[in-house]
């Protein structure tokens, strides 16, 4: 989402806000009380994002709390954690978000990890054989119509793709979309068992649908990421028990890549396979609330 998109949803919370703060004094400390017991999330476009997410606010429903949602990218979800426009963040991909946790350090915590050891980077398909490396690549561009295809624009990944294909002196463009326009691209590709690469991650249903390999990167653009909960610093103070509970918080790579699968495949509202994951996981809950 645009920088102006998340601007006018940004101003639209707060004009709600404002209209809470203009009440009388006698009726202040009802509004203040409102507004702590209001949690906001960031959410990205990507599919990883959507069933952590989903699972904490409804736990964070179940402890009183009102829970909205923005939609926006990366780096404007970082912005607004550091404004306090965003409380929770549950999908930061460590190392790739480093720039954005140094640059608004003084106003966000890195929380909890969700799951780590997370394979990323260039991605072919493995019938690809004499492909297996990213200098493997190298001197076979013309087969990939010097195209790599990747996510948008202001994604983390996208400038580290840029750096890759520098680093190792490829004759490739990076061709930028969404994460669903790119798999498209590739899918069509891989329909008729053409050469392509692109930008692949777990957990992700793209390993699923296709046989796919991610490429050994010798020069360590991409190192193995971890996946962080995010949240800005006044969430600790003002909400101390969704901080401790996000403090718990961690669930494995297999579950994710597994709701993912659920929710795209079956169409199954995303909320109900959350609902479904608490309900098969209560102990681990339990323990993440510190009961």
């Amino acid at each position: 989402m645009k920088k102006k998109v998340l601007g006018s949803l940004l101003a639209a919370s707060m004009l709600v806000l404002g209209a809470c703060g203009s009440d009388d004094s006698k009726d202040g400390s009802a509004a203040n009380a409102s507004e702590d017991k209001t949690i906001t999330f960031g959410v990205t476009p990507w599919t990883s994002t959507v069933p952590p997410t989903k699972i904490a606010k409804l736990i964070i429903e179940d402890m009183g709390y009102e829970v909205k949602e923005i939609k926006a990218d990366a780096g404007n979800v970082y912005i607004g954690l550091s404004r306090g426009d965003i409380d929770v963040f549950m999908d930061a991909w460590l190392p790739a978000h480093e720039q954005h946790i140094e640059k608004y350090k003084d106003n966000i915590d890195v929380t909890a990890v969700s799951y780590d050891d997370v394979p990323t980077g260039m991605v072919v398909p493995t019938y690809m054989k004499d492909i297996n490396s990213v200098s493997d690549i190298k001197g076979k561009e013309k087969q990939f119509n010097n195209e790599m295809y990747g996510i948008e624009d202001g994604a983390s990944a996208t400038g580290i793709i840029n750096d890759m294909i520098k680093g190792y002196e490829l004759d490739l463009k990076q061709v930028n979309s969404s994460e669903g326009g790119m798999l498209a691209q590739a899918q069509r590709n891989m329909s008729s068992k053409q050469p392509v690469v692109f930008f692949g991650w777990r957990p992700h249903t793209m390993f699923n649908k296709f046989d796919l390999k991610v490429l050994d990167d010798e020069q360590n653009f991409f190192e193995t990421a971890s996946v962080k909960v995010i949240t800005n610093k006044e969430l600790k103070k003002n909400n101390t028990d969704v901080y401790d509970f996000l403090s718990n918080w961690n669930i494995s790579i297999d579950d994710v890549e597994n709701m993912i699968e659920t929710i795209e495949n079956e169409g199954t509202d995303p909320e109900v396979v959350a609902q479904e994951w608490i309900d098969n996981n209560q102990d681990k809950v339990d323990e993440m609330l510190g009961k």
